[in-house]
């Protein structure tokens, strides 16, 4: 009898280990679709009234659906100045209409904007003056669905996957901070492959603007990043993701005005030394997702952006606060967070330095596009170089504080 007993805990013993090993494996899914604008439409960034005239190389947006038996979270890229907050409801709200085939709550996605200042203008600032925005309202909703659909797609094509990373540095030759010396010159990779060693999908996380072609063509444009997918589709097969940095407070290509044959090169360049920081890398421990965020309502001291969405210039509620959002997520040992701007170097050093050992993405842009988080020094000295226009396109002193308060809070959760 004590033997029958012993074998049939050793059996439950065995399910019990086999589910929670069931339950450790990843898979991963991936869909792109282009999305460029009409002719005519307004381009983002640098001067207003500037009108698409031709494409140079095509916007996508990426998503990669993730899930490891318990949890799951779809993480997109967009080829855009910056997605505003209240685009991202409209698209979990898409979501939620939808099968994606695994238990998927619309809540876990998360989107960051990859800042090209030759795509359309999605915010407003940049129709033909201040007067009225820039924004089409039937371009926006093709951004909307286009990116739902893309996640559902991603979820119906899950493959199980394993997870190899690599960190390295670059741009020390193009890339500067020309407001001050701080600078994260970081290059972080995950690569996620199917069980023949294939690519499934990349996730590369770099800071630097995208705005070589800003005010030099008026055609459509990912930058150096056309230049880094070509490359990373031309070597590893499969899809990749770009995931903009903290490019706050000036993290700016210094050659800016080179042939665009050279801005593809810039972005080859970014992409060889991924893969050499692949090849030289080594896999995660752990598949296990973690996900977790935090609604926030953002102090507002700068009145230009009260009286830009009074004037329906930003189509959003703007009053002394704004809401907006901030996620922590992670894969395995790979640590994620998000910004809801573009923060200076230091708030995303800051940020690394509260993630645990292992690989470390800042998603700059990520969730919202609410102009520059930069350090108080720069509203307290206007002298300090482009003091004047990085605290004018930003909410306020505090906002960088605040961030970071939110993000140590979430940083603590599950310990």
């Amino acid at each position: 009898m004590k033997g029958y007993l012993y074998s049939i805990l050793l059996s439950l013993l065995f399910l019990s280990c086999a589910r929670k090993e069931e339950a450790q494996v990843l898979q991963v899914g991936v869909s792109k679709a282009v999305i460029n604008p009409p002719m005519g439409a307004f381009i983002a960034g640098d001067k207003q009234n500037r009108r698409f005239t031709g494409a140079l190389d095509s916007l996508y947006v990426k998503a990669a659906v993730f899930h490891d038996g318990n949890e799951s979270f779809a993480l997109v890229t967009v080829d855009c100045i910056g997605l505003l907050y209240q685009d991202l409801l409209k698209i979990r709200e898409k979501v939620g209409t939808m099968d994606l085939a695994i238990p998927f709550s619309p809540e876990n996605i998360v989107i960051s904007s990859t800042h090209t200042h030759a795509g359309p203008d999605v915010v407003g600032l940049w129709g033909e003056d201040y007067t009225q925005s820039g924004v089409d309202p039937d371009y926006l909703d093709f951004l909307v669905l286009t990116t739902a659909q893309q996640i559902q797609k991603a979820a119906v094509n899950m493959k199980t996957a394993e997870v190899k990373y690599g960190i390295t540095e670059h741009g020390h030759q193009w890339v500067a901070n020309i407001c001050e010396e701080e600078i994260d010159r970081s290059v972080t990779v995950l690569q996620f492959e199917d069980a023949s060693g294939q690519n499934i999908v990349s996730l590369t996380n770099f800071a630097c603007h995208p705005t070589y072609l800003d005010a030099v063509y008026n055609e459509i444009s990912s930058d150096y990043i056309a230049g880094f997918y070509q490359q990373m589709e031309k070597e590893l097969g499969g899809e990749h993701i770009f995931l903009q940095g903290a490019i706050g407070g000036w993290i700016q290509p210094v050659d800016k005005g080179i042939p665009y044959a050279e801005v593809l090169q810039r972005g080859t360049g970014l992409a060889n030394a991924a893969i050499s920081a692949l090849k030289e890398g080594q896999r995660l421990g752990s598949p296990t997702l973690n996900f977790r965020k935090q609604t926030i309502q953002l102090p507002v001291e700068n009145e230009a952006w009260k009286q830009l969405a009074a004037g329906g210039i930003i189509q959003r509620t703007i009053t002394d606060v704004v809401e907006t959002e901030v996620v922590w997520f992670s894969i395995g040992e790979a640590t994620f967070a998000t910004h809801p701007g573009e923060t200076a170097p230091i708030f995303g050093l800051q940020t690394k330095a509260l993630m645990p050992e292992g690989p470390k993405f800042v998603l700059g842009l990520g969730q919202d596009a609410l102009g520059y988080i930069v350090k108080p020094e720069y509203f307290e000295d206007q002298f300090l170089p482009h003091a004047h226009y990085l605290t004018r396109m930003s909410l306020g002193k505090g906002t960088g504080k605040d961030l970071m308060k939110v993000l140590e809070e979430l940083s603590k959760k599950g310990e």
